[in-house]
Order: structure tokens, then sequence, then C-alpha cells
């Protein structure tokens, strides 16, 4: 069931009708590369992502390129995130758990089009910068935590889809733990230089993994179930 709140789209502040033009050659991008949901891409029409962004990186807010953000982080290449999106469906009804909140970008596309997004992540300063622009923005079904997004959030379990943006030498079991029946989880699963996405669904008792095709290269996600924050594994 849904928590009753109606997501009306971000709420416009200053600033949030520039790059217009260069915002509509990255949908197109994002098309190119077969994500030609009219759903998705309204989201990336109607989410200014450069407000998610430091403001000296904006010229580059809508190339099709990952952008650092500061901490050691970047921001997805936003055709990679419309993947996400495509393969992971969510429905309005359901609710998401996303680890790595990182920019906050990510975070707003899930939260309008789910019901309920609850976001990890380890750097306070990403977290805290997400949670003002999502609050600037008027996007309320958002819940940001700071602390270590292996272990999940165990409060608001189970989850009908869990996004994770940063790269896991395996598939953590405390996530597959929290996911619903029904649930589907997108992880990118190898070392810390190359991974593969790996899809997890839950039906039943029964869990599977599916790898998609193509490599991809995430920062590492660092946690009890994951990497070290040593710089080892």
């Amino acid at each position: 069931m849904g928590s009753g709140l109606v997501v009306t789209g971000p709420r416009e502040v200053p600033g949030s009708h520039r790059y217009v033009g260069q915002r509509r050659a990255l949908i197109e991008k994002i098309r190119e590369r077969g994500i030609d949901d009219l759903d998705i891409l309204r989201h990336f029409d109607d989410i200014p992502r450069h407000l998610f962004l430091p403001e000296g990186v904006w010229p580059r807010a809508y190339d099709d390129t990952p952008v650092p953000i500061g901490f050691g982080q970047t921001a997805s290449q936003p055709s990679l995130q419309a993947y996400y999106l495509k393969i992971l469906a969510p429905q309005p009804d359901e609710k998401v758990l996303e680890l790595g909140t990182g920019s906050g970008f990510l975070t707003a596309l899930l939260a309008s089009m789910a019901d309920r997004v609850y976001s990890i992540d380890r750097v306070r300063e990403l977290s805290n910068r997400a949670r003002q622009v999502l609050d600037d923005l008027g996007i309320r079904n958002v819940a940001v935590m700071v602390g270590d997004g292996t272990i999940g959030w165990r409060k608001y379990a189970p989850f009908d889809v869990i996004v994770v943006s940063a790269a896991s030498p395996s598939v953590p079991p405390a996530l597959i733990d929290q996911l619903a029946d029904g649930g589907r989880m997108l992880i990118p699963v190898g070392d810390r230089e190359t991974q593969k996405l790996v899809l997890v669904r839950k039906d039943g008792f029964i869990v599977s993994q599916e790898e998609l095709a193509g490599d991809v290269r995430f920062v590492p996600l660092l946690g009890r179930f994951a990497f070290p924050d040593d710089g080892t594994g």
C-alpha cells in the first residue's frame, strides 16, 4: 500500500531552468542508448541534475559521463542511471532502498517513480547536501541516513527495489535478507577496477542472480559486507 503522499514533481527553484538545451541533448543521448521509456525520460527532463552537483561542474552536468562531486565520489553516468531505472522499474506503490546517495540525483529520480525511498551514504557532507537539494525541490518522500549501507536499513525492510551505486566483491547477504518477495536488486559486483551489473531477484525462498552484459566501473562499496575501508581487498 502507498503512503498516501502525493508527489506532483519537483518544485521550481532559482536556476532550475538553466541548461535546458543541454538537458534535452542528454535525453536524446539516453534514447540513443536504448532507453526509450517516456516516463523515465520525462523525469530526466523534470529534475535539474546540475542543482545536485557542485557549482564548479555545472557546465558538465548534462554530459553523459560521470562527474566528480568531492570526497572521492562521482555522480554516475546519466544513461547508466536511466538503465538502472529501466531494469528495476520502480512502481508508485513500491519502497526503495538506495545504497550510495551521492549527489542525490538518482535519489530524486527514484522518488519520482516510487512511493518511498530510503537512501544511505557513508559521507555525511554528501548526504547533507543531497538532503538540502531534495528539500529545496520539494521532494519529500525520501529518508536519508549516514551509515554502512551494506547492512541495509532493517527498520524499514523489506524493500521492493534495492539500488546499489557502488561496487561490491559479492552481493551483501543483509541486502538479500531485506529484499521483499518479488523484489529486485541491481548491484555492480567485481573487484575495485571492473565489475558486472548483477540483477538479483527474490521469489519466495528462491533467490536468483543474473549477470548483465558489459563491464562497468563504480567506486567501491565500503562496509562490513563489502570492501574494507582500508584500501585493501
